[in-house]
């Protein structure tokens, strides 16, 4: 089995890890219907609309 012959260094690891460091949270669009937040291209879980059509049926 391959075992490192030396140590990695700090920078080495912090350099390798910093690409996710830099991943932010996802945008958030409004929904037209509710004015809710949701994420964009997919149906609001809050009203279940999706392109002005009710997709999700919400019988509460």
């Amino acid at each position: 089995m391959a075992v490192p012959k030396r140590k990695t260094s700090k920078a080495k690891t912090a350099g390798r890890k910093a690409a996710n460091m830099k991943m932010g949270a996802p945008g958030l669009s409004t929904c037209p219907q509710c004015h809710e937040p949701k994420l964009p291209h997919r149906v609001c879980p809050t009203c279940g609309f999706y392109d002005g059509k009710d997709v999700v049926n919400n019988a509460e």
